[in-house]
């Protein structure tokens, strides 16, 4: 009944994990604004379905950040979605929830 497209735009949090910090994401257009660890940084978010988008840095700070990030959503809940997010070609997967917090 809960349809991945709600989730395109809005505020949301990505709540602290064993490797990062509690995260605010704000996803307006083709923008995503991230506050973290008393930074923002800007991503442009392209969905390739409801279910897959990349995000890539606007303002690369080091190569890791020019590297496109791809995020696929594993599982739908009322307010938000589990997450694989996998950084350019490495084998490195970071798992996570996201919780919309506002329209």
């Amino acid at each position: 009944k809960t349809n991945a497209f709600q989730f395109r735009t809005g505020t949301f949090e990505i709540p602290a994990g064993e490797k990062y910090t509690k995260t605010i994401v704000i996803r307006k257009d083709k923008y995503q604004i991230e506050h973290y660890e008393n930074r923002i940084d800007t991503l442009l978010i392209e969905w390739e379905n409801n279910f897959k988008y990349t995000l890539k840095m606007l303002h690369p700070k080091s190569e890791l950040d020019k590297k496109p990030i791809q995020v696929k959503i594993t599982n739908i809940k009322e307010n938000g979605y589990d997450f694989v997010a996998k950084i350019g070609y490495s084998k490195f997967e970071q798992k996570g929830t996201l919780i919309k917090t506002s329209k």
